[in-house]
C-alpha cells in the first residue's frame, strides 16, 4: 500500500514512457536469374529461361503481369503474359526459345513464351501491363516507367540498374540475382553475377527473405520491470478567500486535484484539514468524480461537507488505474453558512489530500 499527504504540495510523480521501433517493407517481384544459351553449343539447358521471385511478404497476384525482353541496344521489347500468383520466398519460371536438343530440360514452366534471349547482352523487365514497352535506348529510360518493376540488363545493354549492366552470358551461366534472389540494391552490376544456372519453379520450397513474416526466425527475449507508482498533483499550492467582512459569506474557491496511479484495483482519495488559527471556522468542501470512478455518497449532488479535523474524509474511490495523464477531481472549498462575528486578523489552516493505493 502506497500512501501520500500532501499539503497543497505535490509529493510524488512517476512517468513511464515506451517508443516502438519501426521496421520497413521489401519490394516484391524481382529478376532472380536470367539464362540465354538454351540449346546451344555446350548448353546446361535446352531452353533460355528467366526466373522471378517474390522477396516481399505478400503473395502477388500475376494476373496483367508481364516479363519482357529487347535486344542489347533495341526499344522492340517481346512481352510474355504471365498468370497465378506467387508466394512470399517462391519463384516462378518462366521458359522461353531453344536453339536446339542440347541440355537439361528445365522444370516445369508456369509460363512460357518463344522469345530468343541473346547471351552477349540484352534487357529482361518485369512490367505489371502486358503492353510492349518502348524504352531502353539509354540508362535510365526503362526504370521512369511506372510499370516497370525489375529491370535487368545484362551484358552490352544500353539500359540497365544503378552505374553499370551485369555481366555477359554464355552457354553455361546465368545473370544470378544475390542472397538467393533477396537482395535489391538498384544495381545490376553489384546484384548480379555470372553463376552456374539453377532454375527453379513454383513448386521449389519456399526460401523467404529476412525481415519476411514467413522466414525462419530467433527472438530475443528484453525484459522491463514497472515499478507500482501513485501521484497526487494539485492545481494550487495556497489558497486565499481574500478580504472578507465578519458575518459574511466567503465566495467558494476552486482546488483542482490529479491523481495518477497504476494500480489494477484502483485507489482512495480523501481529505482532512487543521483548524484555523487563531479561530477555528467551519471549512467544507465538494467535488465530482471523473469518469471511472465513484463519489462518495455524502458528497452527491453538489453537497458541500464540512471537512474534519481528526479524520479523513473520503471524497471517493476508483476500482482500476487511472486515466492517461490522471484523474482529475474538481474540488471546492466553501463555506455553508455566514461566519460568525470575528476580531479582525489573518486566520490560516491548512488541507490535507491524501491517496491511497487499494
Amino acid at each position: 500500500m502506497h500512501r501520500n499527504r500532501l499539503t497543497f504540495i505535490l509529493v510524488l510523480a512517476a512517468v513511464l514512457l515506451m517508443s516502438p521501433v519501426a521496421h520497413g517493407a521489401s519490394s516484391d517481384l524481382v529478376v532472380s536469374e536470367v539464362y540465354a544459351g538454351g540449346g546451344n553449343a555446350g548448353a546446361s539447358f535446352t531452353n533460355d529461361y528467366v526466373e522471378l521471385f517474390n522477396r516481399g511478404s505478400t503473395t502477388v497476384d500475376l494476373t496483367g503481369w508481364s516479363i519482357q525482353y529487347a535486344p542489347a541496344t533495341g526499344t522492340s521489347w517481346s512481352p510474355t503474359a504471365l498468370a497465378g500468383t506467387l508466394a512470399p520466398g517462391r519463384s516462378y519460371l518462366v521458359q522461353l526459345a531453344s536453339a536446339a536438343s542440347i541440355g537439361a530440360a528445365l522444370p516445369t514452366p508456369d509460363a512460357t513464351g518463344t522469345t530468343n534471349l541473346a547471351a552477349s547482352g540484352g534487357k529482361v523487365a518485369v512490367v505489371h501491363d502486358t503492353a510492349a514497352l518502348t524504352c531502353g535506348a539509354s540508362a535510365g529510360s526503362c526504370s521512369s516507367v511506372m510499370s516497370v518493376r525489375d529491370l535487368v540488363g545484362y551484358g552490352t545493354a544500353t539500359d540497365f540498374e544503378g552505374s553499370g549492366a551485369a555481366p555477359a552470358l554464355d552457354s553455361t551461366t546465368a545473370a544470378t540475382r544475390a542472397g538467393g534472389g533477396c537482395t535489391d540494391t538498384d544495381s545490376n552490376a553489384a546484384d548480379f553475377t555470372a553463376a552456374a544456372g539453377t532454375p527453379r519453379n513454383s513448386s521449389a520450397a519456399a526460401a523467404p527473405c529476412a525481415g519476411s513474416p514467413s522466414a525462419p526466425s530467433q527472438s530475443a527475449s528484453v525484459d522491463l520491470d514497472v515499478q507500482s507508482s501513485i501521484s497526487l498533483t494539485l492545481a494550487k499550492t495556497a489558497v486565499s478567500f481574500g478580504n472578507i467582512a465578519s458575518g459574511a459569506t466567503p465566495a467558494a474557491v476552486s482546488e483542482r486535484v490529479t491523481v495518477a496511479s497504476n494500480d489494477p484495483a484502483g485507489y482512495a482519495l480523501s481529505v482532512r484539514r487543521a483548524a484555523f488559527t487563531p479561530v477555528d471556522l467551519p471549512l467544507g468542501i465538494s467535488t465530482t468524480a471523473p469518469a471511472g470512478a465513484q463519489l462518495a455518497p455524502q458528497l452527491a449532488g453538489g453537497a458541500v461537507v464540512g471537512i474534519p479535523i481528526v479524520s479523513d474524509l473520503l471524497l471517493g474511490t476508483a476500482l482500476a488505474p487511472s486515466a492517461i495523464g490522471g484523474d482529475i477531481w474538481p474540488t471546492s472549498l466553501a463555506f455553508a453558512s455566514a461566519l460568525p462575528a470575528l476580531a479582525p486578523g489573518h486566520y490560516s489552516s491548512s488541507v490535507v489530500y491524501t491517496v491511497i493505493a487499494a
